[in-house]
């Protein structure tokens, strides 16, 4: 009878706001620690800037998180033509393609600078994602975003100036659009790895930068610094920015 007393009272104090509730909260899903400690096979790997990560035509048997560093995938025709297809940063996934049966690498993946790499093999991500439900869709979360952003790409080669590209391509690059504030120095990319993203000339990347920077929408400055006065190029057309030579379908 007393529990039952003390009961009462404690939801009559409840009721009325004097008695302190103590609500638990759930805890934020913290990507990193749970792939450190998922069961299965998993590696962690330093490589040094320019070392590939994986070749076009190895074996595809495994998934690859960025813990530290960046990368760039690159394709190589038949004809021996490279090109760069993707750029990835810290905290991307790649080597999905190996979830949907595909038996071989399609593409090179190289570190572009120092980076400490996890490698997942495939029945080690497929067990996280049947068992750990956030993990999933944080997973999807990536599928779908990286999606996008190649449909966009090829809206863009095909619609857009190569002046145009090169604009977006440096915004993307510096988290415009993204989730969170923009960052707008970004890392040193070569004026090739930019011309090949975009198909044109390393020629008309320097000419197009050195535009942007008298235009005050680029800084030099130890590294590239993005202002976001360069969106309006993207969003607009600029007098002066973007000429009818310019605009052909794929190109520059």
């Amino acid at each position: 009878m007393a529990d039952k007393t003390q009961s009462d009272s404690d939801a009559a104090r409840i009721k009325r706001g004097t008695l302190p509730v103590k609500i638990k909260r759930k805890q934020p899903f913290v990507l990193e620690p749970f792939l450190s400690h998922a069961d299965g096979r998993r590696t962690i790997a330093n490589y040094r800037k320019n070392e590939a990560i994986f070749r076009q035509g190895d074996s595809a048997d495994a998934v690859f998180y960025i813990m530290d560093g960046a990368c760039k995938v690159t394709v190589v025709s038949e004809k021996g033509k490279e090109a760069v297809v993707a750029l990835h940063e810290k905290g991307d996934f790649f080597g999905e393609g190996c979830l949907t049966g595909q038996p071989r690498r399609i593409a090179t993946v190289t570190a572009t600078t120092e980076s400490e790499i996890m490698r997942l093999d495939k029945a080690t991500m497929v067990r996280a994602l049947h068992d750990q439900p956030k993990f999933s869709e944080l997973f999807m979360s990536h599928l779908l975003t990286r999606n996008v952003r190649v449909e966009a790409d090829l809206v863009d080669q095909l619609f857009n100036s190569s002046e145009k590209r090169l604009a977006r391509l440096l915004l993307l690059m510096a988290n415009f659009g993204k989730e969170g504030r923009p960052e707008p120095v970004i890392a040193k990319v070569s004026q090739e790895t930019l011309a090949e993203m975009i198909g044109t000339t390393r020629s008309r990347v320097s000419f197009f930068m050195n535009k942007f920077r008298k235009l005050g929408f680029i800084d030099y400055n130890g590294g590239l610094e993005v202002h976001s006065s360069l969106l309006n190029m993207v969003l607009h057309e600029t007098p002066g920015i973007t000429k009818s030579s310019d605009r052909r379908m794929i190109g520059g």
